[in-house]
């Protein structure tokens, strides 16, 4: 995904064409310093796909706006929520 830190507001959807093919944008208020940002996009991730916070993992991209996180959980339910387009 893509991260947009320092936004007006929190918000998971759009598509970024980036160099790696399509990512999912995750725009969120906190600034990218010391991991903030990173810590708002897990927890609007796991909001937007109705799971629990401690249910999304970072993989890749600690400190790039280019990140890669896994979800556990109810496959079901995370389709669902990425269906929704939820934010």
């Amino acid at each position: 995904m893509r991260v947009r830190p320092g936004s007006g507001r929190t918000h998971v959807g759009g598509l970024y064409e980036g160099p790696h093919g399509p990512a999912l944008i995750v725009a969120v208020g906190a600034p990218a310093v010391d991991g903030k940002a990173t810590e708002a996009v897990r927890r609007a991730l796991a909001a937007a796909l109705g799971v629990k916070a401690a249910a999304v993992t970072l993989k890749i991209g600690a400190t790039s706006r280019d990140k890669v996180f896994t979800v556990t959980g109810d496959v079901d339910r995370v389709v669902a929520g990425l269906r929704d387009g939820s934010s």
